[in-house]
């Protein structure tokens, strides 16, 4: 099993929006808003290390309104 959490900045006022987008996302497990440097947390889980690599490629960092990402992979 593969996890991940991302660090996610937005544009200004589109945090809720961003939110919204990532609960939709399979594999997406958690999602929180934040204040200070980063927006929205996300944590995400899936079996493989390119199912990982999927979701955020051609998932998250497609979604509109993302300026910038931090992704750091966890092992347990």
């Amino acid at each position: 099993m593969e996890k991940a959490f991302m660090l996610i900045s937005c544009q200004s006022g589109e945090e809720q929006s961003l939110y919204s987008q990532l609960k939709e996302i399979p594999g997406v497990k958690t999602c929180m808003i934040t204040y200070g440097s980063y927006d929205v947390v996300a944590e995400f889980v899936t079996d493989t290390p390119a199912q990982m690599n999927e979701i955020i490629v051609t998932k998250i960092r497609k979604l509109q309104k993302i300026r910038s990402t931090v992704t750091l992979r966890a092992m347990n």
